[in-house]
């Protein structure tokens, strides 16, 4: 095909050139030939238009497939069988590169929902923006929801929304790593930021990837206190145990010795009072370490399905007397009441007798005192049992170590409960939260 339009070409350039040829021994004859003219110049003229238009009609067909390329209009057809026989090979050639062209686009559409599918399924929030211009470029949904951010149109709109979250983007360079800790809806959250650059039209991005890291955290800070629990517990009670033994045999031996002994001073008296309180101290020690030893027992779960609203009964019978007793009001909201757990129905239920027991004992100077128990489900699935309160809040200095072992805000705590409480929902896979306002109250949230 190629060769009859090249061939097609040469045909009308030697009939072009014959033509000039003779018009040109017209001319040179004279006079007598000039009637020849009538002949070789329409001649000359017809041929010069089908010159111009046999490649004014490439032209016009390469002009259309420019401009269905500009368009990216991949989808126009040539029709090949129609078109006039130079142009076929044309015609053939421009389809071929527009199938191309689609296959190219298609595939490069599938990977991109392909990749935007996998990153709005992963937890990790994402976050791309101009290094330059601070202009956002993408944010998937994890990032919208672990936020509560519905859109940001430069970086420098987060300042506003989270100070702290902001300054720690803007500190940190491509390849680096850094946790930083965040106030969500009154939640403390622990965030892993990662950085990277890629530049694209002679414009740098950064991207940034946001990993909620808080229950994995709170997980191995959790084993971490085991393992400090179970040595210092097994340390405490091997080096106290014999003391409040020696204490016992000095004390007995004394006893038996004051007969001989003249105690005109009263230092028998003395140091009789003094072994008393040192076997007195020594088993109490061994008391306080029998107790933390508890934390570490609790390993493994009787699962069953439970009603929430059978939890809340029995809470609410059990705590009904202390309420009346102390004047508080209880309002129990459970909207649906067929909602279920799979739980260990006695650790649940310790679970909330200490929650409750803590927000009667934040209520205790409160005039009104009141507690909201109720449950939901979240938009995720997830269970949530709530206990709120309306006593003395928590301060903020001493909001994130509340869930520490030993760690306690009264006089007479073991700092054992909320601990418990969390290595509790940490083995049901949920975890527990707090949000609180000094001199307003606090809500403790059970996710199961």
């Amino acid at each position: 095909m190629f060769r009859k339009y090249e061939w097609r070409l040469v045909v009308r350039v030697m009939l072009l050139f014959v033509t000039l040829s003779i018009t040109s021994f017209i001319l040179v004859k004279g006079k007598g030939w000039y009637v020849y003219f009538t002949l070789t110049i329409p001649l000359l003229v017809y041929e010069l238009i089908d010159f111009f238009r046999f490649h004014k009609k490439a032209q016009d067909e390469v002009s259309q497939f420019v401009e269905s390329v500009h368009y990216r209009d991949f989808s126009r057809h040539f029709d090949v069988k129609q078109a006039p026989l130079e142009l076929q090979p044309l015609r053939r050639g421009f389809n071929d590169i527009n199938d191309t062209f689609k296959v190219i686009s298609k595939e490069r559409e599938t990977q991109y929902h392909y990749i935007q599918k996998i990153l709005e399924l992963v937890d990790t929030g994402i976050l791309s923006y101009n290094n330059e211009s601070g202009e956002t470029g993408w944010m998937n949904e994890s990032l919208k929801k672990m936020l509560g951010i519905p859109y940001l149109k430069t970086i420098h709109s987060l300042e506003k929304r989270n100070k702290v979250l902001y300054e720690a983007i803007m500190k940190l360079r491509p390849g680096e790593n850094e946790v930083v800790a965040i106030t969500s809806d009154k939640n403390i959250i622990k965030l892993l930021l990662s950085a990277t650059a890629f530049q694209t039209d002679n414009k740098i991005y950064k991207l940034i990837a946001i990993q909620n890291v808080n229950e994995a955290l709170d997980e191995n800070e959790a084993k971490a206190w085991q393992r400090l629990l179970s040595v210092m517990t097994h340390e405490i009670m091997n080096s106290v145990a014999p003391i409040s033994s020696l204490a016992d045999t000095l004390k007995n031996r004394l006893q038996m010795a004051a007969k001989d002994l003249e105690d005109t001073d009263g230092t028998v008296e003395d140091l009789e009072l003094g072994i008393i309180t040192i076997k007195r101290r020594s088993e109490g020690l061994l008391k306080f370490a029998e107790t933390y030893r508890n934390l570490n027992k609790i390993t493994t779960l009787n699962l069953t399905r439970v009603y929430v609203r059978d939890l809340f009964e029995n809470l609410s019978l059990l705590m009904q007397p202390t309420l009346q007793q102390k004047n508080i009001d209880i309002d129990v909201i459970l909207k649906d009441t067929d909602l279920i757990l799979e739980a260990d129905t006695n650790l649940v239920e310790q679970v909330l007798i200490n929650l409750m027991v803590n927000a009667i004992e934040a209520i205790k100077d409160t005039q009104d005192p009141h507690i909201v128990l109720s449950a939901t489900r979240s938009p995720n699935q997830k269970v949530i049992i709530k206990i709120a309160d309306n006593g003395s809040g928590i301060p903020e200095d001493v909001l994130d170590k509340i869930f520490i072992p030993f760690f306690s805000t009264k006089k007479s705590g073991s700092g054992i409960g909320l601990s418990l409480c969390k290595q509790i929902m940490m083995l049901h896979k949920g975890n527990v939260q707090v949000q609180s306002t000094e001199g307003e109250g606090t809500v403790f949230s059970l996710l199961f």
